[in-house]
């Protein structure tokens, strides 16, 4: 657990998720590079950013920045509504007074 979360506050995490979300009919679209326009080496620790980007399927399109940008955005809200129900229906289910759970919270917990 202690690994996932280390994981996933790295900023390479999220952009790869981000960029496996667009041209989903070309699975492994992408690639970061490994040498820059330059001919240096990139070292592994930063290739992946969005400036190194490459495209290795044809008929595949680089996503803007800002599409990018908001689609990490968009899995760490659904993520984070996941947990947040997770633990809400926790709650419930502990407390003293049972209540309800609501369809996020039961699909967080139990699955669909």
């Amino acid at each position: 657990m202690a690994w996932n979360n280390f994981l996933k506050n790295r900023d390479a995490f999220w952009l790869q998720r981000a960029l496996n979300r667009f041209n989903t009919d070309k699975p492994n679209w992408f690639k970061f590079k490994t040498k820059d326009d330059s001919g240096n080496v990139i070292l592994p620790k930063d290739r992946n950013q969005y400036k190194y980007i490459e495209v290795t399927k044809s008929g595949a399109t680089i996503p803007s920045e800002a599409d990018v940008n908001a689609k990490i955005q968009e899995i760490k809200d659904i993520e984070t509504a996941e947990a947040n129900a997770r633990t809400s229906g926790i709650n419930k289910l502990k407390g003293a007074t049972y209540s309800a759970l609501t369809d996020a919270e039961a699909k967080a917990l139990f699955g669909e």
